[in-house]
């Protein structure tokens, strides 16, 4: 048994083979398992959405048991604030700019600001110093001197780039989250007004609604409905929802709501428009994706598929060649 092994193992046709058999399986495993996941993923959403409302509920009634009063505004780290503070860094780093980005990607306070401050200042040095420690030090990959600090000004400005590329990719994902459950949220907007709710009960009650798709964006429904509680003007909390958001849908409807409470145009109207248009994006968007899904295939099926197919289809001819030479 053990011979026959080592001689399998040998043998260069029958690892060949064994290769192919690996590929092939690999390839039915990566087309059939996407098939067969369903709709785990949806289900996975809504339990971490239950999950978090049974958290925050259970961590309210904790809050309200407690005598001293407990202030749920989360303080910027001391170390972090002495630094900023000492530095002057919000004259300098701190932009107009900068500050919407954070509200966008959905960090709101002084924490996140000052938070954003410091490592927009610590990363570009830290970096600097251990591009200077690699390349001096460890190992200088037989660099030019010039080279060297080339390298290290690349790596400081990398470090200079990297908290707004963090911040743009938040930014990425929290509006395709959105963008997905907007439509879904603005039907259940549209029925809640159409039965007699006031607006700021309508952007309540789809935000709890609309929690199983998007977190994202029923926070932002739910902030817009205490900016409605307590603004004097309401103008401001609509404004304020599109600039949070960034989204063209959502500045659309909140355009159409400013209009309304001016000019008394129906909602209903425009809601039932707005969720149509909105949906007719989604659709789009989706046949863009899939027109383009075709060229992005070729590169992969080129350098992956076909050098299988024709081992496959080769390999049994030359095998009775080389057998009857």
């Amino acid at each position: 048994m053990i011979s026959l092994i080592v001689d399998r193992i040998t043998n260069p046709q029958f690892m060949l083979a064994l290769l192919v058999a690996v590929a092939a399986a690999a390839t039915v495993l990566t087309i059939a398992i996407p098939l067969t996941e369903g709709q785990s993923l949806q289900k996975r959403m809504k339990n971490v959405a239950s999950e978090r409302d049974r958290i925050r509920a259970r961590e309210r009634e904790r809050l309200n048991r407690q005598s001293d009063k407990v202030s749920l505004r989360q303080e910027p780290k001391a170390y972090m604030r002495r630094i900023v503070e000492q530095f002057k860094l919000g004259d300098w780093l701190g932009t107009e700019t900068a500050k919407k980005q954070l509200a966008m990607a959905g960090y709101r306070g002084p924490q996140a600001e000052v938070a954003f401050l410091f490592f927009r200042m610590a990363s570009p040095i830290g970096l600097f110093l251990f591009a200077a420690f690699y390349i001096f030090v460890v190992n200088d990959f037989g660099l030019a001197p010039m080279m060297k600090i080339g390298v290290i000004i690349a790596a400081a400005y990398l470090g200079i780039k990297a908290p707004e590329i963090f911040l743009s990719n938040q930014i990425s994902k929290r509006q395709a989250s959105m963008r997905q459950a907007f439509p879904d949220a603005l039907d259940l907007l549209l029925i809640c007004v159409e039965a007699g709710m006031s607006i700021e009960h309508a952007f309540r009650k789809v935000s709890t609604e609309i929690g199983g798709q998007s977190v994202a964006l029923a926070e932002e429904f739910a902030l817009c409905t205490a900016e409605l509680s307590y603004l004097t003007d309401r103008r401001i909390a609509y404004e304020n929802l599109t600039m949070r958001t960034g989204l063209e849908s959502v500045k659309s409807v909140s355009t159409a709501l400013i209009q309304a409470e001016r000019y008394g145009t129906p909602v209903g109207t425009a809601l039932r428009t707005l969720a149509q248009e909105s949906r007719d994006q989604r659709m789009n968007m989706a046949e863009k994706k899939a027109a383009s899904l075709p060229p992005k295939l070729t590169v992969p099926m080129i350098v992956f598929f076909l050098p299988v197919l024709f081992v496959i289809i080769m390999v049994p001819a030359l095998t009775q060649v080389f057998k009857w030479q």
